[in-house]
């Protein structure tokens, strides 16, 4: 699936314009409030407007917020990718790939948004395809000759955290510091696309040096992307 390519762009728009993303996840049962509603109101009522309420609230978030949004149903996915991601490509060859790659259906919104429709097994297979992505970017920046202070970067298996162990003088007098940019967008991305919330939703980066096993920095996304 071509979604890594999407993650690039998003890379991109964030270091050119500061574009800062933001995700809503509806959760497929609301029970508590069904109750609640059913101790007041007849036993019908409260379940057509708990079924109503919260697609009217998406479409508001869709509308006005432009963000990347993950609804995990019972059987299927929805993803709401903002307009911005398509900005320069060609809308109907986006939607043709994604029919390829095995997206069940799309939905073109007013707003230039797109809604990715999948089952919960595609969507397994989409993020298995960012997890591969990731660690193979990972291998490529620790032994890339552009970061030549980097002897290691370690992670988590959510990719909240990563570990660059560094020859610190070499790296406080170069600009291998963009490695860890990269790694903290991307880490932020592959949250989103899971569903993590925008609230919950962060990358920790810890600079350690290599010698001595000090970490001598630490990077908090998306914080440090607002500064």
């Amino acid at each position: 699936m071509k979604i890594l390519r999407f993650i690039i762009l998003f890379l991109v728009l964030a270091l050119i314009f500061g574009f800062t993303p933001s995700c809503t996840r509806t959760e497929p049962e609301v029970v508590e409030p069904v109750e609640e509603e059913s101790a007041a109101k007849e036993p019908i009522e409260p379940v057509e407007e708990e079924v109503v309420e919260p697609e009217a609230e998406k479409g508001i978030v869709e509308a006005e917020e432009q963000s990347i949004e993950v609804d995990k149903g019972i059987f299927s996915v929805e993803i709401t990718l903002p307009a911005s991601l398509f900005e320069g490509e060609d809308i109907d060859e986006v939607i043709a790939e994604a029919k390829e790659d095995g997206i069940s259906d799309i939905i073109v919104h007013d707003d230039g948004s797109l809604t990715y429709k999948m089952s919960k097994s595609k969507h397994n297979e989409m993020m298995r395809e960012m997890k591969d992505g990731l660690i193979e970017y990972i291998g490529e920046t620790k032994n890339s000759e552009d970061y030549k202070s980097i002897k290691d970067i370690t992670y988590n298996k959510v990719f909240s955290e990563f570990t660059l162990v560094v020859d610190q003088e070499a790296f406080e007098n170069s600009f291998d510091g963009f490695a860890a940019l990269g790694l903290g967008i991307l880490g932020l991305y592959y949250q989103l696309f899971d569903g993590v919330a925008l609230d919950d939703y962060e990358v920790t980066i810890f600079i350690e040096n290599a010698n001595t096993g000090e970490v001598f920095d630490t990077i908090i996304y998306p914080d440090d992307l607002e500064q």
